[in-house]
C-alpha cells in the first residue's frame, strides 16, 4: 500500500459482489447494489479533539466492517478499487 490515511480516516477494500440469480432475470451490473461490507486495509493515527487530546481508533487493519450505503470516496491504487472514509462512517465490526 502506497498511501497512509490521515486523522480518523480508514482505507477499506470492499467485499466482492455476490452473484445472485432469481429465475431467468438477468440484472445488469449498473443496477446491482454495492456491498456494504469490507476489510480495513490501513488506519490513520486517530482524531485530535479541541483540547489537543488524541482519540484512538476503534478499528484496526484486518477488521471486517459494515459501512453506510453511500459512505466514503472511491479511490484506485495499483488498479484496485478502495474506499477511504472517516471512522464515523463505519457502522460496526463483523466478528
Amino acid at each position: 500500500m502506497k498511501i497512509r490515511p490521515l486523522g480518523d480516516r480508514v482505507i477499506v477494500k470492499p467485499a466482492e459482489e455476490k452473484e445472485v440469480k432469481k429465475g431467468r432475470i438477468i440484472i445488469p451490473d449498473t443496477a446491482k447494489e454495492k456491498p456494504q461490507e469490507g476489510e480495513v486495509i490501513a488506519v490513520g493515527p486517530g482524531k485530535v479533539d479541541e483540547t489537543g487530546k488524541k482519540i484512538p481508533m476503534d478499528v484496526k487493519a484486518g477488521d471486517k466492517i459494515l459501512y453506510g450505503k453511500y459512505s466514503g470516496t472511491e479511490i484506485k491504487i495499483d488498479d484496485k478499487e478502495y474506499l477511504i472514509m472517516h471512522q464515523e462512517d463505519i457502522l460496526g465490526i463483523i466478528e
